[in-house]
Parts: C-alpha cells; sequence; structure tokens
C-alpha cells in the first residue's frame, strides 16, 4: 500500500443528480434522478510517473505484458499470441467510420511502458495519463494505493460538479468565449488532428481547466475505467423505476447483469474523440470496454468511500 497520497483528493458530497441524456447515443437513457452517497476522488488521472512508482514498489506485471495462453485462444496460431496493446495510428486520409479497425492497430510489445510499441517511452510524458492499463490493472493500482475504482454514478456526479443536467462538464456552450475546455480531437477523424492546445495524443494532466468541484481532465484525454458493468441503458435503482418507466422505454433499463463478455463503463471522453464520430466527451456518455482491454486511450483515476 501507498504510504503517501499520490493525488489529491476531493470530497463529493452526497446528493442527488440528474444521470445521464437524452440528446446523443441511446446508452445514456432514460435521464433519471440518482442519489450518491459522500465519496473521494482523484483530483487527477493516474500518471505514468504514479503507475511506475507502484510497478516498482510491487514488482506488477500489466495485461498487456503477459504471455497469452494457446487453450484461451482456440485456434490461433501460436506465433501471434504475444503480449500486445491496441495503439491508434491516424489514417492517411478519410476512411469509413464504421470500420474501427482501419485506425486501431494490435502493436506487439505495447504496454504501459511503451504505449506505441517497441522504441516508444513514457520518459519525457511521466505527468501525462497512463495508458494501455486494464481494468485489473487500474483496480491493483486502487488497492496498493489504499483507495478503489469510482461507480459510474458517482463519476459523473464528480464529472458534472454544479452543471447538473448540462450537456458539458462547465455548461451547454462547447466552447466558451472559444476556449477549448477539455483535450479532444481537433479537425477531421481520423486522419487531420491539430491538437487541443497544440496537444496532439495525451496532454499533461491538468492542461485544461478544471469543473468546478476543482477537478481536471474529467472530460477527454483519457477514457477512465468505472466498476460499474456496463448495459445497454442504465440501470435504474428499483426507488426510481416506476417513475422512470411512465416515460422512458422499458427495454432502455437494461438488465441487472451483461450478456456475453464482462464489460465496464467507461467515462469521460478522451482525445480521440471528435464530433463526427464520438460525441462523448460529456458527463453522461459512456463506452462499453472489456476489463481485459489495453488500449492508448484509456487510463483511471481514483477513489475512496468516506
Amino acid at each position: 500500500m501507498a504510504v503517501v497520497e499520490l493525488s489529491d483528493m476531493k470530497h463529493i458530497e452526497a446528493g442527488t443528480f440528474s444521470m445521464g441524456s437524452a440528446e446523443f447515443y441511446a446508452d445514456e437513457m432514460p435521464v433519471h434522478d440518482r442519489r450518491v452517497d459522500a465519496f473521494e476522488l482523484d483530483v487527477r488521472p493516474v500518471t505514468n510517473r504514479d503507475f511506475a512508482a507502484f510497478v516498482a514498489d510491487t514488482g506488477y506485471v500489466t495485461v498487456a505484458e503477459r504471455e497469452l495462453d494457446p487453450a484461451d485462444f482456440p485456434g490461433a496460431d501460436p506465433a501471434d499470441l504475444v503480449p500486445g496493446a491496441l495503439v491508434f495510428r491516424p489514417t492517411a486520409g478519410p476512411v469509413n467510420l464504421a470500420d474501427w479497425r482501419a485506425w486501431w492497430d494490435w502493436v506487439p510489445g505495447a504496454h504501459w511502458r511503451r504505449p506505441f510499441g517497441p522504441g516508444s517511452s513514457v520518459d519525457d510524458r511521466l505527468d501525462h495519463p497512463v495508458v494501455s492499463v486494464s481494468f485489473d490493472d487500474a483496480s491493483a493500482f486502487a488497492e496498493w494505493a489504499g483507495k478503489r475504482l469510482p461507480t459510474e454514478a458517482e463519476w459523473e456526479r464528480a464529472a458534472r460538479g454544479h452543471q447538473s443536467g448540462a450537456r458539458y462538464a462547465w455548461g451547454d456552450d462547447l466552447r466558451p468565449g472559444d476556449r477549448i475546455m477539455a483535450n479532444t480531437w481537433q479537425g477531421r477523424f481520423p486522419y487531420a488532428n491539430s491538437g487541443a492546445q497544440g496537444w496532439v495524443g495525451t496532454s499533461p494532466v491538468g492542461s485544461f481547466p478544471a469543473n468546478d468541484f476543482g477537478l481536471v481532465d474529467m472530460i477527454g484525454n483519457v477514457w477512465e475505467w468505472t466498476t460499474t458493468r456496463y448495459t445497454f441503458g442504465h440501470v435504474v435503482p428499483e426507488i426510481e423505476q416506476k417513475r422512470v418507466l411512465r416515460g422512458a422505454r422499458a427495454d432502455l433499463l437494461g438488465p441487472e447483469e451483461p450478456t456475453g463478455d464482462e464489460r465496464r463503463a467507461l467515462k469521460g471522453g478522451s482525445h480521440l474523440c471528435a464530433p463526427e464520430y464520438c460525441l462523448r466527451y460529456r458527463p453522461a456518455a459512456r463506452s462499453p470496454q472489456s476489463d481485459d482491454s489495453a488500449t492508448t486511450h484509456i487510463g483511471f483515476r481514483c477513489a475512496r468511500s468516506i
């Protein structure tokens, strides 16, 4: 367990907020009142510097670095079963946005310390969010730090701050005063990106304005893991079910448990979010991800119960 706090934490008061949105993607519905108990949340995402301290102290090996068991991949060529991670590669020009394989490559040897594969490094990115970490990796770090990962409801409550019901974490205007408020894709996805404040890819934590709870990078930069199992549409607490059902389709309430593989709800969007492809740089936005995923746009921050 860590002896010192690796990030300052903010106390988030218990309260009820309006969770979800009916404006954008169907899985953000139904909008409903959600109560969250008081908790603490890291001011910023976990950085490469933080994660390096964890690895140095524990000898932890991330999922992306572990040897693959052929028994888990029947029919696969054993020569292809090498550790690695998914790496974003910009395309040369416009592509079919329905085919994510056009800009994601499986790169053997890619992991948190070498996010773009052999020859890459985080030595000059120690204050950037750590990436290429799975749900299990993030959970192991949180346990070491004496913390835990947040639930989706906790995360959204914290991201909204005092802007409950607003489109973005800072209000309804994407660029108030023409100011870029978060690290998201600037240009045409996935081939032309001028960078948010010049940052193409991740940016050092805290490069963009904090929300009104004093939390930075809640939107953009990297998607963040939560402990909540992803379902298509919110699973509404029983106390809210009758009220919500009067105004929403029952199928949008989602099952209590996911079907198929285990997936978690990611929150916050990332530096790859662009309006024509992924308009998810909003507190209500969510994305499903399998627990073993390690990519160059997913990170995390920690929470702690009061």
